[in-house]
This record gives structure tokens, C-alpha cells and sequence, in this order.
């Protein structure tokens, strides 16, 4: 099987915790993927070759204005109605997208009338997370406001997962904030990138440990995973 963030060119000795985190989820929700999928804001396509294992046909979706290579099947704004039939896929995908989108229920909307009668959306939110990609970082979201927005687009069956706690949370701030502090000359940042690297990677190995040992880790999720059903009554 194929590493999920394997080709993620932002996975990085600073950080590859949050891509095992997520890679242990998108490997858990293998038996949702089938059909038609459809990823919506798909950027480079990160995961293109972990999803083509179990989908007849992979579709990206994102708009013109990406700060990333965009290589979209489909150029599309996710703010407003995608140039799709109904009902024309049977799996969507959407990862660290809805906090970027201005008009989050448009896009949840959207994804419900894409998508067949028991056809599955799956996301992925940041919650505590540092503003990226300004200006389009727009949003926050907690499980009720997730589960509000998709109850009002018509989803049922919603399950959302926090992916971490507190210490991934807070340790993984400490990684970001130290590699932005290297600079200089090209022999200092390679001196400085030395002393954290053995930091960097003792925090990801410490972190999920000590989540565990937090009983209220959930409340401190450094972000979350949603799956959703769309079924006609």
C-alpha cells in the first residue's frame, strides 16, 4: 500500500508528525473510497496516488488563485456552484480546504448535491492552527459548528475525529516557530537547523505519548476529520 503523504512536498523534519496523523486516518476511511472521486481543492494532488488504489476515476478540483502548483482536472471557485450534474460522484474528499473558503456553506452544499445517494464527504479542518495562505484564511471550525453546517446541507451519519491534542498541538507550534527563526548566513542556518533537528523530531515522538496521558485531549485538537453520508429519504 502506498504511504498516503508520501508525494506532500510540505511534509518536512518539523512536521511530519501532522502527516502520520493524517495518513493513519485517510488509511482508516479506505473502505468509503469507490467510484467516482472527486477532490475538492486537490492544489499539486498530494494524495492522487494513494486514492487512485481504490477509485474507478479521480477527479482534482480547485481554483485559479492556489498559491500551489495547481494541476486541477477542474478549475473551479469552491465558493460558488461547481460546473458538475448532480449526483456525479460517489466519493468526495476536501483536505485543509473549508478554512479557506468564504462561503463554507455554499461548498458544503455543493458537495451534497454532487454527490449519489449514499455517497460519502470526507474532511479534513484545521482548528488550532496559525494563519496560512493569507489572505483566503477565513475560518475555525469546532465539531458543532461542522456538524451545523453539514445537518443544514442535508448530510446525516456525520462522525468527526479529533486528530490530536493538547502536546501534538502545542509541541508542533514550537517546531513551526523554531524553523521560522532560521536565517542568516547559509553556515549559520545549517548550524542552527543541527541544534533543532534532534529537538524537532524528539517533540513528534513525545507528543501522541503525552496526548495520551491527557484525559481531556480532545478539547485541544489541533484539528479535525469528518466523515459525512449523503442519503435520500
Amino acid at each position: 500500500m502506498i504511504n498516503p503523504s508520501k508525494n506532500h512536498t510540505n511534509r518536512k523534519a518539523y512536521n511530519w508528525l501532522l502527516y502520520d496523523q493524517a495518513d493513519k486516518y485517510l488509511i482508516e476511511y479506505i473502505p468509503f473510497y469507490k467510484g467516482v472521486m472527486l477532490d475538492l481543492g486537490c492544489a499539486d494532488k498530494p494524495f492522487e496516488e494513494f486514492f487512485r488504489q481504490y477509485v474507478d476515476e479521480y477527479i482534482g478540483v480547485d481554483w485559479s488563485n492556489t498559491i500551489h502548483n495547481n494541476k486541477a482536472d477542474i478549475v473551479s471557485d469552491l465558493n460558488k456552484r461547481i460546473d458538475l450534474e448532480d449526483a456525479y460522484a460517489d466519493t468526495i474528499v476536501s483536505l485543509n480546504v473549508l478554512e479557506h473558503l468564504c462561503e463554507p456553506q455554499v461548498f458544503l452544499n455543493e458537495c451534497h448535491r454532487l454527490l449519489k445517494n449514499d455517497g460519502t464527504l470526507i474532511l479534513h479542518i484545521p482548528f488550532q492552527w496559525w494563519i496560512h495562505e493569507h489572505p483566503y484564511d477565513y475560518f475555525r471550525y469546532t465539531p458543532y459548528g461542522l456538524r451545523y453546517l453539514l445537518n443544514n446541507a442535508g448530510f446525516l451519519d456525520i462522525h468527526i475525529q479529533p486528530s490530536s491534542g493538547f502536546f501534538t498541538t502545542i509541541l508542533l507550534k514550537i517546531n513551526y516557530f523554531t524553523q521560522r527563526a532560521i536565517k542568516g548566513s547559509k553556515l549559520r542556518k545549517k548550524v542552527i537547523k543541527g541544534i533543532l533537528m534532534p529537538i524537532w523530531w524528539l517533540n513528534q515522538k513525545l507528543a501522541p505519548k503525552l496526548d495520551n496521558m491527557h484525559r481531556g485531549w480532545s478539547l485541544e485538537a489541533q484539528s479535525f476529520f469528518v466523515i459525512a453520508k449523503k442519503k435520500e429519504k
